[in-house]
């Protein structure tokens, strides 16, 4: 059975999904609120869209457990 391969995402489009920007998206890594990125060169990144769609999942996890 093929799994589906990991996509990586660029810091626009994490933005663009979390509605966070840059600085949002950086202090939340840096509190280990928020995923962090691969390393993928000197000056290149990418986040694990499995991650970034979990992180979205636990936000809405919390807004329903609130009631």
């Amino acid at each position: 059975m093929p799994t589906e391969p990991l996509r990586l995402l660029p810091l626009r489009e994490v933005s663009s999904q979390t509605r966070l920007r840059k600085t949002q998206i950086y202090a939340g890594i840096k509190k280990h609120t928020f995923p962090a990125p691969v390393k993928l060169g000197p000056r290149a990144s990418a986040w694990v869209s499995e991650e970034i769609q979990g992180w979205i999942a636990e936000r809405i996890a919390e807004r329903d457990a609130r009631g």
